[in-house]
């Protein structure tokens, strides 16, 4: 029998919970979890969205991916999300915090409080809540992990994206603290993202001439990143290859610098 190099990259009997899946990086994620054999629940704001993205990858796949409605700034909407996935598989063995937005705040002094508090709330309080709705079912798993879609915003100057990116910073403290304290019982890594060009973008307040800058980067490989350069790391941190690795903040960004890409 010849030796497989990717056996333990397969994602067989895994059974993931990705939020903010329904497209961009997270569907580019679940597609390539479900593609390694891995049963996905999309959880997303958008429901619809979820379902529909869901129903393309197990199509493609022929593995069970199934999508819902989630909103993860809700405690009830997360604990209900989290039943109804462990109801779904027979319980969560993988869980990917996808999810994270922030729009452009080019002008420091006028951000309200506000946005500081309702991007925390998004982007690191949801992935706490998260994590402590599917530890219960993580930690009987084999190979339980917690891997987080962070941002390359949160080690660098953040420039025009201060509340999104002070959050990501938060998440990375957060990643590290809970791989010490869950030591043993469940991994939980970090992969900070640079930058990536999606469809999202619009929304961000990112215009089309920001993103023509932004397609040549200041970074060692000479492109932006696509969703699958995300989705492949992450495939590595959830599956049994990576066994060996917790407690860490994976880049992939291109071995990126720091340029300011929004203009002045």
């Amino acid at each position: 029998m010849s030796f497989d190099a990717f056996a333990e990259f397969r994602m067989d009997g895994h059974k993931v919970l990705i939020t903010g899946g329904a497209q961009n990086i997270g569907a580019g994620i679940a597609k390539t979890l479900s593609g390694a054999g891995a049963k996905v629940m999309i959880a997303d704001l958008n429901g619809e969205k979820a379902a529909e993205t869901a129903a393309a990858i197990a199509a493609e796949t022929g593995n069970d991916c199934r999508g819902m409605a989630c909103d993860v700034t809700d405690l009830a909407a997360i604990e209900a999300t989290v039943a109804a996935t462990a109801a779904a598989f027979g319980g969560i063995s993988t869980l990917v915090n996808n999810v994270g937005w922030g729009g452009r705040q080019p002008d420091p002094a006028a951000i309200p409080e506000e946005e500081f508090v309702r991007s925390y709330k998004l982007n690191t309080i949801s992935a706490y809540r998260m994590s402590m709705a599917c530890l219960p079912y993580l930690e009987k798993a084999k190979n339980g992990s917690i891997t987080n879609s962070g941002s390359f915003s949160s080690a660098v100057p953040a420039y025009d994206i201060l509340p999104y990116a002070t959050a990501k910073a938060a998440l990375n403290q957060m990643m590290v603290s809970l791989a010490h304290l869950l030591n043993k019982r469940v991994r939980v890594n970090s992969v900070l993202i640079g930058t990536v060009i999606t469809e999202g973008y619009a929304s961000a307040g990112i215009t089309p001439e920001m993103q023509e800058r932004m397609m040549h980067p200041d970074n060692l490989t000479g492109r932006p990143g696509r969703p699958q350069d995300i989705a492949n790391a992450m495939l590595w941190l959830c599956s049994p290859a990576a066994a060996w690795v917790s407690g860490q903040t994976i880049n992939i960004h291109g071995g990126g610098g720091v340029t300011r890409l929004f203009g002045e």
